[in-house]
């Protein structure tokens, strides 16, 4: 592959791997530990990612466990799991966290849907974005003395490898809506 591609076809790979990250975020009904990914817990004085205060275990298919290594941490960790986003109650017995992840209704799965209908969309625009800065810096090599059938090559793989990543990222959203929406 073309030396000049391959920064491309990189970031458009970071963006694939970005839209997977996000939709781990996102619950589909089951407990999945990367729904707290994005939760941090004040560890004497320094944001911490839930991960790293505790032992997470998922000992049934809608229960996430936080068992913290620290006990004075679990209203800390109470806490920060009712200021996020999640929509999930935690229940503390004085050892551990349970976060109980309710059955979907149908209308919240068709909203997660959407959310990642447009979390896709959001990562396909961003590979557009790469797609059209390559061919701005394709377009300028013609002052460098390169031939515009060589130009034209390299905007053609590029296109090429758009297209691929775009179906690269339908093939994940679909895989995700499908999964939000099997009961």
């Amino acid at each position: 592959m073309n030396e000049r591609l391959k920064e491309y076809e990189d970031k458009m790979e970071k963006t694939v791997e970005h839209l997977k990250g996000e939709l781990n975020t996102i619950r589909a009904g089951r407990a999945n530990p990367h729904v707290l990914d994005n939760i941090r817990v004040d560890y004497y004085g320094t944001p911490t990612p839930i991960q790293q205060v505790g032992n997470l275990s998922i000992p049934e298919p809608r229960l996430i466990q936080i068992q913290p290594w620290d006990k004075n941490l679990l209203k800390d960790i109470e806490k920060a799991i009712q200021a996020s986003d999640l929509g999930i109650n935690p229940t503390n017995d004085g050892n551990v966290i349970r976060l109980v992840f309710p059955e979907l209704t149908e209308e919240r799965r068709k909203e997660l849907v959407k959310e990642v209908r447009k979390k896709g969309e959001e990562n396909k625009v961003a590979i557009r974005n790469i797609r059209r800065d390559g061919n701005d810096s394709f377009k300028k090599l013609a002052k460098e003395d390169v031939s515009e059938d060589e130009i034209n090559e390299l905007q053609d793989d590029l296109q090429k490898m758009t297209d691929k990543f775009i179906k690269t990222l339908d093939q994940i959203i679909e895989e995700k809506s499908k999964d939000i929406l099997t009961v």
